[in-house]
């Protein structure tokens, strides 16, 4: 079986990058991506909260997540999110697959947004190039991944969503 382990780290605030977000607005993006996944995630079609547990704001919540076809070998995923306000969300699927949105700061106190995937693959072997290749695709998607997100986060507070 194949597993997959990797991580992708982007500054939230580059130069050039308008308007500055605070930790509060990409806390509040993170938070909203649970619930509308399809608005950060391209490849995700739709996103439906089946339980939640915790205070309003949501410290567990279950979804399903439904995928465009032909992008995993199942069209819909059932995750657990689990919330650790205000720099963390966990995403645990079903197969043991999981991700993680971590909201950090460097040396110069720069905010950093990452990304930790780790995908189980239980039908490609260990070190074969289709893992290799899966291995590479999942490099790109995870850049994709980070950059959307902050994007997208920048994007509704600029139109007043958040």
């Amino acid at each position: 079986m194949a597993v997959i382990n990797i991580a992708f780290t982007a500054p939230i605030n580059p130069p050039g990058a308008s308007p500055i977000l605070t930790q509060e607005q990409v806390w509040t993006g993170l938070k909203r991506k649970v619930r509308r996944a399809y608005e950060f995630v391209p490849v995700i079609t739709a996103c439906e909260v089946i339980s939640e547990e915790g205070p309003e704001d949501g410290y567990k919540v279950v979804r399903r997540a439904t995928f465009a076809p032909g992008i995993r070998e199942v069209d819909t995923a059932v995750e657990t999110c689990i919330h650790y306000p205000p720099n963390r969300v966990d995403f645990h699927q079903e197969d043991g697959s999981h991700v993680a949105n971590i909201v950090s700061k460097g040396p110069d106190g720069e905010m950093l947004m990452t990304y930790s995937f780790g995908w189980r693959h239980p039908d490609i072997a260990e070190g074969s190039e289709e893992a290799k290749k899966i291995e590479d695709n999942y490099w790109k998607m995870s850049k994709i991944a980070v950059e959307g997100s902050i994007n997208t986060i920048r994007r509704l507070v600029t139109e007043g969503e958040i």
